[in-house]
């Protein structure tokens, strides 16, 4: 995750990050409300208030949920900050989300004290994890790399600690939530150029701009006032070892769970729920059918929602503006849109975070 840079004259005014959030018209947030304080959270501890986060300001505890998921994973808790950015970044790829693949590059190379960072970027983004030479962090991407593929011998033997479980398997569930609401509602690249020497000056740029952050000191556990107490799904037991990390996803679990009753339908969500169940993480198939047949018996309008929900949470690249225009016709008002999303996102995620 990365806010927008212009590399301009230093007059230019930086672009918004509200402004490149594709179908939501979020508004920053008024003083003295739980918004504003993940947003002070946010930009002292993270860098900058950026997009993946930015854009759940509709719903100010979903906000809140993300950012101390995040927080307490990827940011506090146990384990190497650089083998989690790693994790971020292969997931990312894996999920073909080049906008999460670049931002979490540029926190991965400021994180890192690896001199061959570049070459292994490299290596993530070819999906080809095993020419990494540093063996703990090969061995981490090749973890990361197969998170979607339940059941492969990595999984059951994985490069950290059982302490330190909570935390690297909480980022890959965070970043399969994470991708899966990028890929839809924002750009290409957090950087303003894509290939070549330019863009990578822009992330050498970015890293210098995050470095405050990243190696600011960060007490774990401190997120978890943001929102009240919430007991943790039984999904979600991979998390129970850390008080904080469970803490988080099981507040996040449930701000998800009250967007999602109040947006969909529990026809809608039971289809998708069932799907999801019988995922094995591979791609669906192109055509149509499968989400047709899925959602035989429902009325009009909650198969327009079960089609969103359905290919956000198994195929987001194919989500495109007539199918998010349809819904947001039949269900008009950003916290619907973004509640769709989140809950069905994070469905896929939790389904993903049994396979670890």
């Amino acid at each position: 995750m990365a806010v927008r840079f212009v590399l301009q004259e230093e007059q230019e005014p930086p672009i918004s990050p509200i402004m490149s959030i594709r179908y939501i018209a979020s508004q920053p947030a008024a003083e003295n409300t739980l918004s504003a304080t993940v947003l002070q959270q946010i930009r002292r501890e993270f860098g900058a208030e950026v997009e993946p986060f930015t854009l759940h300001q509709p719903l100010p505890e979903l906000l809140a949920g993300v950012w101390m998921a995040c927080r307490e994973s990827l940011l506090a808790g146990s384990g190497r900050r650089d083998a989690k950015e790693l994790i971020a970044a292969t997931i990312s790829a894996l999920n073909g989300c080049p906008y999460c693949v670049d931002a979490h590059s540029i926190m991965f190379l400021h994180s890192s004290e690896d001199r061959n960072a570049d070459s292994i970027l490299a290596s993530i983004s070819e999906g080809l994890p095993a020419r990494i030479e540093d063996p703990f962090l090969q061995s981490i991407a090749s973890w990361a790399q197969a998170t979607r593929t339940p059941g492969a011998p990595v999984l059951s033997s994985p490069p950290f600690s059982l302490e330190e479980a909570p935390a690297y398997i909480g980022t890959a569930v965070i970043f399969h939530y994470i991708n899966r609401m990028v890929t839809i509602l924002l750009g290409a690249s957090p950087l303003p150029f894509t290939r070549g020497l330019p863009k990578k000056l822009s992330m050498q740029v970015a890293a210098w701009f995050f470095g405050s952050a990243i190696r600011l000191e960060k007490e774990p556990g401190t997120s978890l006032m943001l929102l009240q107490e919430a007991e943790l799904p039984d999904d979600l037991l991979w998390a129970k070892p850390s008080p904080n990390v469970s803490g988080a996803f099981a507040r996040l679990a449930r701000a998800v769970e009250q967007a999602g009753s109040s947006a969909l339908s529990s026809e809608v969500r039971l289809v998708v729920t069932r799907a999801v169940a019988s995922w094995n993480g591979i791609d669906p198939e192109i055509s149509s059918g499968w989400y047709e047949e899925a959602t035989q018996g429902l009325g009009a309008t909650d198969k327009i929602a079960a089609k969103l929900a359905l290919l956000t949470a198994l195929a987001p690249y194919r989500v495109d503006e007539p199918i998010v225009n349809a819904f947001t016709a039949a269900f008009p008002g950003d916290a619907k849109l973004l509640s769709l999303l989140a809950w069905s996102s994070f469905t896929a995620a939790r389904k993903i975070g049994t396979w670890l």
